[in-house]
């Protein structure tokens, strides 16, 4: 049976034989080493029930020996960083990389080697576990693989979380970027602002069905917020896997929440709720010395919870009406030298940017941040369309390819009346699997040492946006299996895309979903469970 894994890896050489996992298996770590060769230990004992001990030699023991040449040294993302090869034999198996990031990369392919019931939270195969023999040499095309989940539209709890983050590890992706704040929740303990949680984490009810139809609203309050030493553990249980959590404040528009609590840092001073509907809103920070107190504030709280080198601020979807009618607005721009109101976003960016700086941290933003002009070292995170990533590049950016077209998995699987309520759109699988995110002429070329040259293709991510995905189950609808398909995108070559298509080798990856417990859609469409049925979905079309 032919080895199918996902994301494809560089290059595969299967040969006859296994590598039997038994109780006198031993794993060899030393050095940088030891962390990847305890998490193997931890996915081989719960598959196997074998407690294989990390030990520093074999002593002739059938062994499994991770080799990695030294600390990390890539500055994060670089491609090389994760390179790795893997040789299973049937006496013997070597992990050898350069830094422990290929390492960790090589035990979840293992992972996806091992027979799918071996992926279950306790052992359950009765026959021996064994390993096909195999040589993997293996290294991403993109350094930045991103998932991009909202827990500001419906808080999703801290272990969820963690399992997305395994999930995630699972599809060699390397990213976890949390939309912490919106207009209809804050999700993130700031001690300095304690109402941005009393209030502007809560909500009073939720609109029924899609925000369009205007059904009314449920009545029940929703919310829920990270304490400081949650989002910690998360980075940290991330960080173990060599996933980087990047945390996103969306500012200076997106914040009914934030004024919900502190209504003098907008332009009007009146009070209004926390946003119990979607969509996008007027109410957005004035351009006063205080907002920037506010926003520095929060940063501050941010940088010290994450270690990510990159920082989001959205800049995303900010309307001007509130500073076009306020005096104040005009003559702060006037003030500062501004052509016109319109300009004082790109003054916040500038702001956010300078102070994120001074922290060792370069800022990411929605493509919008491009209006008016970005800070030359912002990353630009794609999604109105993907020609604006031809753009970006032209004029200098870093970007990551995230657009509606190709990632956007909170958009509808399929057009079928079954599916139950998402955003609006259609994305297939199919589509995912097809698409190139390279713009036809980008500069992401990188010099022999595999550093990136000025405006390059960082890499890809997938988005699962919230407003209709309320708990982890409808989450893991939307995004299995196409975050699959992303994550392909995000790995593997375009040559081996199209030799060997990911939708050939679904069928064997959904039984490892399966073991996992994981609520996916199925390729022919949803479960009657799952599905919209005579509901929302089949009255109301949003596609």
């Amino acid at each position: 049976m032919p080895v199918e894994l996902i994301p494809l890896p560089l290059s595969v050489s299967e040969r006859q034989g296994s590598f039997l996992l038994g109780p006198t298996t031993v794993i060899v770590a030393t050095g940088p080493a030891l962390a990847s060769a305890w998490l193997l230990h931890d996915v081989l004992h719960t598959a196997t029930g074998h407690a294989m001990p990390v030990v520093p030699d074999a002593a002739g023991a059938p062994a499994i020996t991770v080799l990695v040449d030294g600390e990390t040294t890539d500055a994060f993302p670089s491609t090389a960083a994760e390179r790795y090869h893997l040789a299973i034999n049937e006496d013997h198996v070597t992990i050898h990389a350069a830094q422990p990031a290929g390492a960790t990369r090589a035990v979840q392919t293992v992972r996806q080697l091992l027979p799918a019931d071996a992926l279950r939270a306790a052992p359950v195969l009765t026959e021996p576990v064994t390993l096909p023999c195999l040589t993997i040499d293996d290294e991403p095309r993109f350094a930045w693989r991103g998932l991009m989940l909202d827990v500001a539209r419906h808080f999703q709890p801290k272990e969820f979380l963690l399992r997305l983050i395994d999930l995630a590890a699972l599809h060699r992706l390397n990213v976890l970027h949390l939309h912490l704040t919106d207009d209809q929740g804050w999700r993130l303990e700031v001690p300095s602002w304690p109402k941005l949680t009393q209030i502007g984490a809560w909500r009073s009810e939720t609109v029924l069905g899609h925000a369009r139809d205007q059904l009314g609203f449920d009545g029940t309050p929703h919310g829920g917020y990270y304490t400081i030493a949650d989002l910690k553990e998360v980075v940290a249980y991330a960080r173990a896997r060599h996933i980087t959590v990047v945390p996103e404040v969306d500012l200076p528009g997106h914040v009914r929440s934030a004024l919900a609590a502190y209504p003098e840092l907008g332009n009007t001073g009146t009070t209004q709720p926390v946003a119990t509907t979607f969509g996008v809103f007027e109410q957005i920070l004035a351009p006063t010395d205080e907002a920037l107190r506010f926003a520095r504030d929060v940063f501050d709280v941010v940088v010290d919870i994450f270690d990510s080198p990159f920082i989001h601020i959205g800049g995303d979807e900010c309307p001007r009406t509130e500073w076009q009618q306020s005096a104040a607005a005009r003559a702060r721009a006037d003030e500062l030298g501004l052509p016109g109101v319109e300009f004082l976003q790109s003054w916040f960016t500038a702001q956010f940017a300078q102070h994120l700086r001074q922290h060792g941290r370069r800022v990411i933003g929605w493509d919008e941040i491009l209006d008016g002009g970005a800070p030359d070292d912002a990353v630009i995170s794609v999604w109105r369309e993907f020609g604006i990533a031809a753009k970006a590049l032209a004029a200098g950016h870093d970007v990551i390819v995230a657009p509606q077209e190709a990632v956007y998995l909170d958009f509808y699987a399929s057009p079928g009346p079954a599916e139950p309520l998402h955003i609006h759109g259609n994305l297939p699988l199919e589509t995912i699997a097809e698409f190139d995110p390279v713009p036809a002429s980008p500069d992401d070329r990188t010099d022999g040492a595999g550093h990136r040259a000025p405006g390059a293709v960082l890499g890809v991510q997938a988005q699962l946006w919230t407003e209709y995905l309320p708990t982890p189950r409808e989450v893991e609808y939307a995004a299995f299996p196409r975050l699959a398909a992303v994550a392909e995108m995000a790995w593997a070559s375009m040559d081996n895309r199209r030799a060997q298509p990911v939708t050939e080798r679904l069928t064997t990856h959904l039984t490892r979903l399966d073991a996992l417990g994981v609520n996916y859609r199925p390729p022919a469409g949803p479960h009657p469970w799952q599905s919209g049925g005579t509901g929302a979905r089949a009255r109301f079309d949003h596609r």
